[in-house]
Order: structure tokens, then C-alpha cells, then sequence
């Protein structure tokens, strides 16, 4: 018996890192477009039969989530003995619970989509990686086991790496983030920071204040995703405007779309951008002006693997 896995066409750049590895060996698959738009799949048989078998790809888009299902059941329909979804990205994870009546609660019903996936032998199991909401792995059903897989000994070096030895105080966006924000600067025995925030409207807020002394030193700010990069550019300014000597930017999901590089590049004290190799824009967004550090993270997964 041996280990196959399969990535999506967004996560093909995790392969190399993947086969390095030296757990798994990578299987053939056919892929089709055709010209209504509707796409088809062919995997080698041979390779899925009697075998553990790992599909990987993040949640990053409808169409990708359709690809993680469609290759997963034909893996289990084919005779995989266990299923591994490596899920390093899971998209909708800030839509957890519905806050106002009528809203879907995507992050479930994404959830509950991949628990409909049919059993393998020796069951289905997703890895997900630096979870938003640490609650999601209770939504998947069905003989799916979820596991939370957290990044902090990459993310550790990656706030490291932006101090460049230097004294600092790891920062949050706002208290939301703090809990997370505080276990990461006790692992770094740094002090931890956050901003207050004050609501304005369903679209905007303020930041009122900063809790702990960062005059004379440099911040590193962590959020576990940056998508727009609004969050962070606003806690950097108020930073600065605290006495911070510099800022230094970590997350594990680097989005960056809209208009986040303008935002970070408009700043002008934004020194560095760490993130992991999680998503696939972390590859492709350059910052003038702003280094910009990558993690790979399919090591840590695959280690945690049951």
C-alpha cells in the first residue's frame, strides 16, 4: 500500500514540498474544460485503489470547493482506503454565526458540503489550518473528523524574523484578536498590545486607544488573515501615533486583495509582510518598497496528521 494525493489546480505549488516530504506520491489526473463552461475529471484508478489517499486545496472560491468535493468522492468511489482533505486555507471562516435574521452561516454549510462526501473504509479526515473561529471543526458531520492544526512555531518565526532582533511588542488589530495575540507573545516573552475599537456604523469603526506602552519600539502586528488589509493599516497608524519606532506585519492567510498592497504601500512605516504559503495570492502580491516573507506550512500539516 502507498500514499497518493492529489492537489487542485490552485494548490498545484504546494506539489514540490509535498513530494520532498516523501509521505505521499502525487497521482495522475486528467482535467477537462469544455466549452459550456462545465469541467471533467480523470484519475488513474490503480493509484486510489486500496491506498490512503490526500486531496489537497484550500476553500478559496466556490470552484475550487466544488473540486475538493468532486475529486474526494471520486477517490472514496474508487476504493481509497482512508480520505485526507488538506484544507491549508478555509474560505467563509468569518461567517460562523449568523449575527443578523436570514443570514446563511457559510462557514458551516461549506462544512457540512464536504461531510456529505462519502465514508471511506477507514474514515474521511480534514486538516484546517489557523481556523478564524476555533468552534468550525464541531460543524463538519458524518464520520468527517476535523482538525484544527495550528501554524504558531511557523508564525513564531516569522515575528522573529521581522524583529530582526530588535526589542518589540507584538500587536493585535483590536481586542477581538487579543486572546490569540497574547498566547503568541507569552510563547515569545514579549509584551502583547492591542487597540480599542469603537463602532461607528455596520461598515465602520475607530480606534480610541492603545492599551500597553509602545513608545521607542518596534510592533510586529499579527492577524490570523488579512484580506483587505484596512484592520491592519489603521492599528499600524495608531501604533505610529503611540510612539512605535517601526511596524512589522505577520499573519498565516495573506489574502491581499482590493486595495490592500495600496493601503500597506500608502502607510510608508509598514518595514515587512510575513505570511504563509496558505493562500494561493501569498505567492503571487509584491510590495514596493516592503519585504515580504513566505512560510510553507505542508511540513507542519502533514506531521500533524492522525
Amino acid at each position: 500500500m502507498r500514499n497518493v494525493y492529489y492537489c487542485t489546480q490552485s494548490y498545484e505549488y504546494m506539489s514540490a514540498a509535498i513530494n520532498a516530504h516523501g509521505r505521499f506520491s502525487k497521482g495522475k489526473i486528467e482535467r477537462n474544460r469544455f466549452p459550456d463552461g462545465e469541467r471533467g475529471y480523470r484519475i488513474d484508478t490503480p493509484d486510489v485503489r486500496g491506498n490512503d489517499v490526500m486531496i489537497v486545496g484550500g476553500t478559496v472560491n466556490d470552484s475550487d470547493i466544488l473540486e475538493i468535493f468532486n475529486l474526494a468522492c471520486a477517490c472514496v468511489k474508487y476504493g481509497a482506503h482512508r480520505l485526507y482533505l488538506m484544507i491549508p486555507y478555509y474560505g467563509y471562516a468569518t461567517m460562523e454565526r449568523a449575527v443578523h435574521d436570514g443570514e446563511i452561516v457559510m462557514a458551516k454549510t461549506m462544512a457540512l458540503l464536504l461531510s456529505s462526501i462519502p465514508q471511506a473504509p477507514l474514515g474521511n479526515h480534514a486538516m484546517l489550518l489557523d481556523l478564524h473561529s476555533e468552534g468550525i471543526p464541531h460543524y463538519f458531520e458524518s464520520g468527517l473528523t476535523a482538525q484544527h492544526v495550528y501554524a504558531k512555531p511557523i508564525v513564531g518565526k516569522l515575528i522573529l524574523d521581522a524583529a530582526k532582533s530588535r526589542e518589540f511588542v507584538l500587536g493585535s488589530t483590536d481586542a477581538g484578536r487579543a486572546k490569540w495575540v497574547e498566547s503568541l507573545a507569552h510563547d515569545l516573552n514579549v509584551q502583547p498590545a492591542f487597540c480599542y475599537k469603537k463602532r461607528l456604523s455596520g461598515s465602520e469603526t475607530k480606534i480610541t486607544g492603545v492599551n500597553a506602552n509602545v513608545s521607542g519600539k518596534f510592533v510586529v502586528i499579527y492577524d490570523d488573515m488579512i484580506r483587505t488589509g484596512g484592520s491592519v493599516a489603521e492599528a499600524a497608524g495608531t501604533y505610529m501615533e503611540a510612539g512605535a519606532t517601526g511596524i512589522g506585519v505577520v499573519t498565516t492567510h495573506g489574502l491581499f486583495v482590493g486595495e490592500c498592497i495600496r493601503k500597506f504601500e500608502k502607510c510608508g512605516f509598514i518595514e515587512s509582510v510575513g505570511c504563509t504559503n496558505s493562500h494561493p495570492n501569498s505567492l503571487s502580491v509584491t510590495f514596493n518598497g516592503i519585504e515580504k516573507r513566505i512560510a510553507n506550512i505542508e511540513a507542519l500539516m502533514l506531521s500533524a496528521m492522525v
